[in-house]
């Protein structure tokens, strides 16, 4: 039901933009027919769409955003498992063994913030901590096999999350997506 809220604040937007234009529109071509009048209304449409183009693509995006963290939070919620701590698995499976400020680093997060979700994931056997041998004041951190054997089971379904999510755009489509979606990214 949230979803459709902003849907419908932008759509009463877009309206209220579109009315405002049609009733300038209206009262300058007043007498000159319905035609007029639908054509004025055509242009004011295309001009609050070329204006607003960019606003409506970042609304979609952010609301197409919003869909997946919350499919992707109900795929993890079998596993106990936050979106903070599986970012955290995934970097410490690419990048092996490392210390907890370079965790940090990677995840773009406070070292406190790094420590509470490594906290978390060693309470449930998912990572194990080490004392770093050339710096006795360093910790590591590793994913234990548990950990590895969960987060395979996690990224089965995310594929398959994955699949759903994206099963509606054919094949050109993704791909195209995928392009510009990493074009964005860089």
């Amino acid at each position: 039901m949230t979803q459709d809220r902003p849907a419908a604040a932008r759509s009463a937007a877009h309206g209220a933009g579109a009315a405002d234009a049609g009733a300038g529109d209206a009262s300058r071509d007043a007498g000159a027919g319905d035609a007029s009048r639908d054509a004025g209304a055509d242009d004011a449409s295309r001009d609050d769409a070329r204006a607003g183009t960019d606003e409506s693509l970042a609304d979609t995006f952010w609301s197409v955003a919003r869909q997946l963290r919350e499919t992707s939070q109900d795929t993890l919620a079998p596993w106990d498992i936050t979106p903070a701590q599986y970012r955290a698995l995934r970097v410490l499976r690419r990048h092996g063994q490392m210390r907890l400020s370079a965790l940090s680093d990677r995840l773009h997060i406070a070292a406190r913030s790094t420590t509470e979700v490594i906290d978390a994931l060693e309470a449930r056997d998912l990572v194990g901590r080490h004392a770093d041998p050339q710096d006795r004041r360093a910790t590591l951190v590793d994913l234990t096999e548990h950990g590895t054997s969960v987060l395979d089971a996690i990224r089965a379904a995310r594929g398959t999350e994955s699949e759903r999510a994206f099963d509606r755009l054919s094949p050109a489509d993704r791909a195209d997506l995928a392009r510009i979606l990493r074009q964005l990214r860089e």
